[in-house]
């Protein structure tokens, strides 16, 4: 109530004169102030000539305030220009005070009226300290008092090189953050024990569970831009053991023109996590590539098609057809764009498995780049539904491989996956059929036939990431197939990196694979998705077994035993050559699996996939019994 009333009666008086009162106010008492100093305290002070003195001051002091304008500035946003103001108007002052004291001294007006020059240089020293600190004190008191009560957070910033300085000066300058910034931690031994600004500089191993309990340290800010994951999986780790929030400064590139802003600080993702950097790709022939290009993607509102989306709207492209048949995505992805101020695109509701609805987008659009995201991908589902696994990554594929070369589209390039490896299931069945689908049309026509296969995409639809993300809202437990699973990982961001790269450097016939790394136990992804979280296992959060599911292998492969790799231009991007097939053959295999479908039943159209992809061999699945066949 006291903290309102105090405000409105500020904003609705405060203004420059009451400040101009307060200067001359405060130059008065620091006059009294010197005379005390100068004739030893208070025993020899002539007050009557203090008195009469009084009033030259305070002219004085109005007529050098309103010259140099001191008085004018908001005091609650002091700044050292404002100090240097003050400083400026009492020289003034001092200067016409002198200035006064020699006219004196030459036409005699009066002794009374004479200042020692002792006072004269004593008054300037304590006014300069009184109406600079004045300020700054109320500065700090009309913060703490406008400030809304908030919980304040004591945080330690980890790194005390450039970012971490930039980290520090800006949660310093945002009032409006909980954050308090206690010390900074830093690996180097040449700043240990330094300040920065006062603040001082630990050596990790100083941060102890003491130390926190008794600094009530509750966040540690990670701020380095270049640091090696595993050790950043360290620091991770050991402070989230030590029961600290982990945050994370982005990097320099996605600060907000070129500034940090406070609310960037933001909690670590599992895409932070990543046992390796993060792969860039950064080719300026892309745009070169794309320019001018009529560019289809199917799937366009998935994952990994939206973002394909989303890169290929940063080049100089002439028209861009988003096709999808899931309604609401596709309307969300189109909202999206046209927000934020896109153009030249067209959002197309349509089945890819309908040969006549997508040769009408082909006649309309006559696409020259083509990218194939579109696809069944859950194992699970494709394992209980192996016609629709058929119809849309199989049948799908081909009636739009055909209109590719129906159409002279210049290049098409296919989204498989690592399951397409040695398959024991299903959808890796398809994905496998569908590659070498791609395969068989090599030097058919003028279409460049390029093919990618990579792992796991985090946080894609339907992927574990965000199964656990929701596990965890709702308490757990956390449900894992097997404690052994492991599984390679990707962003999605850098998915998408490298299907543009590869429709850039593709000749035709490739299929592009790349080093991502080991494998990551998905154990050990959900224990650290708990920790990150702010709960621990088994204590808040609980994890449970529920077996292999149908089709599930324990770990994924990039490439079956018989293939081998060539290298590219990009160290992390490998093609893979696998091993040579009757092409003619195979394809004729595959048009007749698609026609089956029409009318066999479900053991039929499977007998059929493993007779094209021979290497798939059931695991925990109901199909096995046909691999005895």
């Amino acid at each position: 109530m006291l903290k309102k009333l105090f405000l409105k009666t500020f904003a609705k008086y405060a203004s420059k004169w009451l400040v101009l009162l307060v200067d001359i106010i405060l130059l008065c008492i620091s006059f009294i102030l010197a005379y005390i100093i100068r004739f030893d305290y208070l025993s020899n002070l002539d007050f009557s000539l203090l008195i009469k003195q009084i009033p030259i001051i305070a002219i004085v002091g109005i007529f050098s305030f309103l010259v140099v304008g001191s008085y004018k500035g908001i005091v609650r946003h002091t700044t050292l220009r404002d100090a240097f103001t003050i400083l400026t108007a009492l020289t003034v002052f001092t200067s016409v005070l002198e200035f006064f004291n020699i006219l004196n001294s030459i036409f005699d007006i009066s002794a009374n009226l004479n200042i020692p020059r002792s006072i004269v240089i004593i008054n300037y020293l304590v006014a300069n300290l009184l109406l600079i600190i004045s300020r700054f004190i109320f500065k700090f008191f009309f913060a703490l008092i406008s400030t809304k009560e908030v919980l304040i957070s004591n945080v330690l910033i980890y790194g005390a090189g450039a970012s971490g300085r930039i980290t520090y000066e800006v949660l310093n300058k945002d009032k409006k953050n909980r954050l308090q910034v206690l010390g900074f931690i830093d690996d180097d031994k040449n700043k240990i024990n330094k300040q920065i600004d006062r603040t001082k500089i630990y050596k990790p191993n100083r941060i102890t569970n003491k130390f926190i309990t008794d600094n009530n340290i509750t966040v540690l800010i990670i701020s380095i831009q270049h640091i090696k994951s595993d050790r950043l999986l360290e620091i991770i780790n050991h402070y989230s053991d030590l029961g600290l929030n982990v945050k994370i400064v982005p990097p320099i590139a996605d600060w907000i023109n070129g500034d940090l802003q406070v609310n960037q600080i933001r909690d670590f993702t599992i895409d932070d996590l990543l046992k390796r950097p993060i792969i860039q790709i950064d080719n300026p022939v892309l745009k070169e590539d794309l320019k001018d290009k009529v560019i289809l993607v199917t799937g366009a509102a998935g994952s990994i098609g939206s973002e394909i989306c989303r890169q290929i709207t940063k080049n100089p492209y002439q028209h861009l057809i988003l096709v999808d048949q899931a309604e609401s995505p596709l309307y969300d992805l189109q909202q999206e764009f046209i927000q934020n101020g896109i153009k030249n695109f067209s959002a197309i509701l349509a089945n890819l498995r309908d040969a006549h609805r997508m040769e009408t987008i082909f006649y309309k659009y006559k696409p020259q780049r083509i990218f194939h995201a579109a696809a069944y991908k859950h194992v699970p589902l494709m394992e209980d539904n192996p016609y629709e696994a058929i119809k849309v990554n199989v049948f799908g594929t081909r009636i739009l491989a055909d209109l590719a070369i129906a159409y002279q589209v210049e290049k098409f390039v296919m989204i498989s996956s690592d399951k397409a490896v040695n398959p024991t299931n299903v959808m890796g069945a398809t994905k496998r059929a569908a590659e070498i689908y791609i395969s068989s049309l090599f030097n058919t026509g003028k279409t460049k036939f390029i093919t990618t296969r990579f792992g796991n995409v985090l946080g894609s639809n339907g992927s574990v990431i965000p199964l656990f993300k929701k596990q965890i809202a709702v308490g757990g437990p956390l449900t894992l197939t097997h404690k052994d699973i492991t599984r390679y990982f990707m962003t999605i961001p850098e998915a998408c990196g490298l299907v543009l790269e590869a429709g850039t450097m593709g000749e035709g016939g490739e299929i592009f694979i790349f080093d991502m790394g080991s494998s990551v136990k998905i154990i050990t992804l959900a224990k650290r998705m708990i920790k990150l979280s702010g709960l621990s296992y088994p204590d808040d959060i609980d994890i449970v077994y529920t077996g292999l599911r149908p089709g599930e292998k324990l770990y994924e492969e990039l490439l079956a035993t018989e293939e081998s790799v060539l290298p590219t231009h990009h160290k992390k991007i490998m093609i893979a050559k696998v091993t040579e097939l009757d092409t003619q053959k195979s394809k004729e295999a595959i048009i007749a699996l698609c026609d089956l479908c029409e009318h066999s039943d479900v053991n039929s159209l499977v007998t059929k996939l493993k007779e094209i992809v021979p290497e798939y061999i059931s695991q925990n699945s109901n199909f096995e019994k046909l691999d005895a066949i």
